[in-house]
């Protein structure tokens, strides 16, 4: 039978609703502890909780601690698989953060709910179950870390949070699911081709997101600069542009050399240098903004966060996000 270490986290999955205000605050004690021994013919159980916390509570530096647990744990027991439960409002960040840190030779998984435990139609404890089960299998090996909710397994990279409150609301814009979880089987149908790693020590920088909207002047990246910002991620217009008014700003974070990383605030699409006009992306480029494609701005701040780990420089900070640090699946560089 396989072990599967489980890491409780909090959020919605922890928590219940009060039957006369309607709220929804943490309970005393997790709730999916009560339910363990429906698991006990899928796999032993290794539970630990590391924190309780509401997703919007979660830090980079819990990030880290769940990563230095993952790989303790990987090093010194004999555990198959990982799963994590995980409020949904930053579980994308956190399972990006441990996509792009952790190594280990095994599945890890996270899980979450959009109802508490006492709610009707509550789906947390069957997203748990589905989370173990894809955990134990041998084809989620290698795949990264993977997000699984709503009999749907997704990748770190991918996913998203798409509805406020519908339990469908992860989805991978433009990729979609890579297998699904039924009754009797867990169906991969494609996996990912790179795995990108890296190793950061610590966490000690600090990067601003923003997003871009008609007439935005230059007084955020002012700003972003006067409070020493180690960097900023912008979730840029259309294929990669901004307001004209934006660029003296921009030129002053860049001459202080304080990255800028550019995504579109599309959630489909990638941002790109093709208009050439002021403030097109091409402009952009040539003043030395990174352009990052393929990751929405939660997630460009999270790499970005990783990367200024290992350099400051400009150059080389293009090089991780334009040509990042992949390892094929054959185990090269």
């Amino acid at each position: 039978m396989k072990q599967i270490l489980v890491l409780h986290t909090g959020g919605t999955i922890s928590m219940e609703e009060d039957a006369q205000s309607g709220a929804v605050s943490p309970s005393s004690a997790h709730p999916l502890l009560d339910f363990s021994h429906q698991l006990k013919n899928l796999a032993h159980l290794i539970t630990k909780q590391p924190f309780h916390l509401p997703s919007p509570h979660i830090e980079p530096t819990d990030m880290f601690k769940l990563k230095s647990i993952i790989e303790g744990e990987y090093r010194n027991s004999s555990i198959d698989g990982v799963v994590i439960t995980h409020g949904t409002d930053t579980l994308e960040e956190t399972a990006y953060f441990l996509d792009l840190t952790v190594e280990v030779k095994i599945p890890v998984v996270m899980t979450g709910a959009m109802r508490s435990s006492n709610e009707i139609g509550s789906d947390g404890l069957y997203n748990f179950i589905s989370a173990v089960r894809v955990a134990c299998t041998e084809e989620a090996n290698g795949m990264g870390v993977l997000v699984v909710l709503n009999d749907e397994i997704h990748t770190a990279k991918n996913v998203t949070k798409t509805h406020a409150s519908n339990v469908s609301t992860f989805q991978s814009p433009q990729y979609g699911p890579i297998g699904i979880v039924t009754k009797r089987e867990i169906l991969f149908h494609h996996k990912p081709l790179y795995v990108e790693k890296y190793q950061p020590n610590r966490l000690n920088k600090r990067v601003a997101l923003l997003k871009a909207y008609a007439g935005m002047d230059s007084d955020l990246f002012t700003a972003i600069q006067q409070l020493k910002y180690d960097g900023v991620v912008i979730e840029a217009l259309g294929q990669g542009n901004l307001p004209p008014h934006c660029l003296d700003g921009l030129k002053k974070l860049l001459q202080a050399n304080i990255p800028v990383i550019l995504v579109s605030r599309c959630y489909k699409g990638s941002a790109q240098d093709v208009y050439d006009y002021e403030g097109g992306g091409k402009q952009l480029k040539e003043m030395g903004v990174i352009f990052c494609n393929g990751l929405n701005g939660q997630k460009a701040r999270i790499k970005l966060l990783i990367a200024l780990t290992k350099t400051t420089h400009l150059a080389q900070l293009a090089q991780l996000f334009q040509h990042p640090n992949y390892i094929t699946k054959s185990g090269e560089r």
